[in-house]
């Protein structure tokens, strides 16, 4: 039997386990296998991390999560290599299932989601080449990289113009590309990106390619009108997709409450899920933030409150 057993292994993961493993509680880390969920989480794709508190000077994604581990594992964290493929996680043990074990489950008297989130893209050709290289998924991350380019918005929801109206005050000028003609977002955001000025629109038009592949460098993007099937080439030093994210939260359903959106809901002010002794942290359960310092905090909130419920059980 487990104290804690936590899955996925990004920011919020592996800051439960340090926060877990000093409290000699002995936690498991199932930190995932598969490209979607490969250990470290969303960092282990983001080549300049500059806004983490600590690095001055920067730090990639991968060098981050890997001191993040070797910390959790100074502490005696224990790592699985596997993908959770069932979770019962209602009632007093908590159990979980990998592929390599069968049937014989992990047995816990806290779970801890750490699942995630994953980017949604456009899936264009050259976009997966390009990704951190001139193509990012997320502007208050990688914006500062572009202030001497003009830049594209792709997407018409409220996050699209968040974006946008962020980059604006950074680089030359932003241009929205969305395949309507309106858009989704709120009529507040839709105001403040209308009356921006430097916030230019680009109507029923689609990515059909990113070029500069073989240069390991974006350099222009073509187009595609939506009502007539033309192809148009625009030059652009960087596209920024915000068409939405997808939490790894599949696998909990029917175990933990989950919004509309697929985000696993906690209690405000805390990790602790529907489920007593289960806690969600990280971007599995924050659709606003999604930030490595704000997926660590919360991490660092479900540990504690993961030590406080098997210290209350056993009082």
């Amino acid at each position: 039997m487990r104290n804690v057993i936590i899955i996925g292994s990004g920011p919020a993961g592996l800051t439960a386990a340090i926060y877990a493993a000093r409290a000699n509680l002995k936690p498991i880390v199932i930190e995932g296998l598969n490209t979607d969920h490969q250990p470290g989480g969303q960092l282990m794709i983001t080549t300049e991390v500059e806004n983490y508190p600590g690095f001055p000077h920067g730090i990639t994604g991968p060098k981050l999560m890997e001191q993040f581990r070797a910390q959790a594992e100074r502490f005696g964290t224990e790592f699985l290599t596997e993908d959770v493929v069932k979770a019962e996680l209602k009632g007093d043990v908590k159990r979980v299932w990998v592929e390599s074990k069968g049937d014989v489950a992990i047995e816990g008297k806290t779970a801890i989601i750490s699942t995630g989130a994953v980017a949604k893209y456009t899936n264009a050709k050259g976009e997966k080449e390009l990704q951190n290289y001139g193509v990012s998924a997320c502007a208050t991350c990688d914006g500062s990289l572009f202030r001497e380019e003009h830049v594209m918005v792709i997407g018409g929801g409220d996050t699209a113009m968040e974006e946008a109206l962020y980059l604006a005050n950074i680089v030359k000028s932003v241009t929205v590309v969305h395949r309507r003609e309106s858009l989704r977002a709120s009529k507040i955001m839709q105001d403040r990106a209308f009356k921006h000025p430097n916030i230019k629109f680009l109507w029923n038009k689609t990515i059909h390619e990113y070029l500069g592949v073989e240069d390991k460098r974006l350099r222009a993007v073509k187009l595609e009108d939506t009502r007539t099937g033309e192809i148009t080439e625009v030059p652009i030093g960087g596209v920024f997709v915000a068409i939405g994210h997808t939490p790894a939260s599949q696998i909990f359903m029917g175990q933990v409450d989950i919004h509309d959106n697929g985000y696993i809901k906690t209690v405000p002010g805390t990790a602790q899920t529907s489920v007593q002794g289960v806690f969600a942290c990280g971007d599995v359960q924050d659709h606003v933030y999604r930030q490595a310092i704000t997926a660590a905090g919360t991490g660092c909130m479900a540990a504690i409150e993961a030590e406080r419920y098997i210290s209350a059980r056993e009082a």
